[in-house]
């Protein structure tokens, strides 16, 4: 989805300060934090930049009904977006239209209001929507919403256009970065990363930075190391243009929807992840018994070929082909049945709307920790290592603060936000 084209093809070079393993928000973002601090930089990316979840996410930055955990640095990374944007020079649609939650049932109203209460410290520029406003808001005749939740500073992007633009961004601030470029393991000497060794040679650093999304845990298990980390598939589409029903976005159980440049909205829905079973599934079931519990419904399980797929593959060398040799690009194709329920859901939450198109539709690999809060920081068992990764589905809007974040930690700097919420020491890494 995105179309960075990296500068002409180059030796790889002997040493650089930080490597950057995974070309997505969090990568991308850490290495021009790292690039404007004065260091050397090298990304890797395995296949495209951006091509991954990073360009197939809904393209909401809220802060609107985060984990009070995230919260900091959310709000960290929402004063970063606009800079971002005016430096890069380019539209990628970065709009501060507000984000906007509606309750179908007294349930999820109370869900919104105390959400309202405990954000409070925060100082928000949120407010509690009456059931006449919410039904107002979707252009509902009949009551149908119980009421909503309202903060008017969130934004939304394009999410493909953003990475790409963001990705020019570092090229040009010298960060060197490779695509079709994996990097199988860790150079490891005295019990210590000191680089990477890519399918292309050996690049030496001062620190490594793992931030492949998904590809995180299996490339940890072939360390030794186990990271509780699932990727569940998740699905969106796109719509053909109609007329716009507020600036900012929206969600409702039965579809969440966020305007387009192109006149139309990226569509999608909570509770219709699907998880594919794979070894790790076993391995970590444990420490995803409580998320299942308290979310029933939020991914469907199914056992098919990606059991032998290469997220289920876990041991390799640094001269044996890997895993991200084999997948370059992430792509799993949607569930037809599950668009369709989404585009049932778009016309019913939103009348306005029900004469839409869907246009498109895709699937994408979210990177899922037990509590749904990222990781990010040092890895005790591997010095030298930093990772960030867990985003758990809203890291798009997050990515900016958390590749800072993480570039702070990577070099020694004071952190912008107490790093210890997403500390990897929390699931004995």
């Amino acid at each position: 989805m995105a179309d960075f084209s990296p500068p002409p093809a180059r030796p790889l070079p002997e040493r650089v300060d930080v490597a950057i393993v995974g070309g997505g928000i969090v990568g991308v973002t850490a290495a021009l934090a790292l690039a404007g601090w004065g260091h050397s930089v090298a990304l890797f990316e395995k296949g495209r930049i951006g091509c991954e979840q990073s360009s197939r996410n809904w393209g909401w930055i809220r802060a609107q009904g985060r984990d009070l955990r995230e919260m900091p640095l959310m709000l960290e990374a929402q004063a970063m977006w606009p800079r971002l944007a005016a430096e890069s020079g380019e539209d990628f649609g970065l709009t501060r239209g507000g984000a906007t939650y509606l309750a179908l049932t007294e349930a999820e109203m109370a869900g919104h209001v105390a959400w309202f209460e405990a954000a409070r410290p925060f100082q928000m520029a949120t407010r509690l929507l009456s059931a006449r406003e919410a039904d107002a808001l979707a252009g509902q005749d009949a009551p149908r919403f119980r009421g909503g939740i309202h903060t008017e500073t969130d934004m939304h992007a394009e999410p493909g256009p953003a990475i790409a633009a963001l990705a020019r961004l570092a090229a040009r601030r010298g960060v060197a970065i490779y695509e079709a470029t994996a990097v199988r393991v860790l150079d490891m000497a005295a019990g210590r990363s000191c680089g990477v060794v890519t399918e292309h040679g050996r690049v030496g650093a001062e620190a490594v930075m793992l931030a492949g999304g998904a590809w995180c845990r299996p490339f940890l298990e072939n360390a030794g190391l186990s990271l509780p980390q699932l990727a569940v598939r998740s699905q969106a589409l796109r719509t053909s243009p109609g007329p716009r029903l507020a600036p900012g976005v929206i969600g409702a159980t039965p579809a969440s929807i966020r305007p387009r440049r192109d006149g139309g909205y990226t569509v999608g829905r909570t509770g219709v992840a699907g998880f594919d079973i794979i070894p790790a599934a076993f391995t970590h079931f444990r420490a995803f018994v409580k998320l299942m519990r308290d979310r029933p419904g939020l991914v469907r399980l199914s056992l098919g070929r990606a059991f032998f797929g290469p997220l289920g593959r876990h041991r390799w060398g640094a001269d044996d082909r890997s895993p991200f040799e084999d997948a370059r690009i992430l792509d799993p194709s949607p569930d037809p049945a599950v668009l369709r329920g989404i585009m049932t859901g778009l016309a019913s939450a939103y009348p306005p709307l029900a004469g839409l198109r869907m246009v498109q539709g895709w699937g994408g690999m979210i990177d899922v920790t037990p509590d749904e809060i990222p990781v990010i920081g040092p890895v005790a068992r591997l010095p030298g290592l930093i990772l960030a990764t867990g985003l758990s589905g809203h890291g798009f809007g997050l990515g900016p603060g958390a590749g800072r974040l993480a570039a702070e930690i990577a070099t020694g700097r004071a952190p912008l936000v107490d790093p210890a919420p997403f500390a990897p020491a929390r699931f004995g890494l």
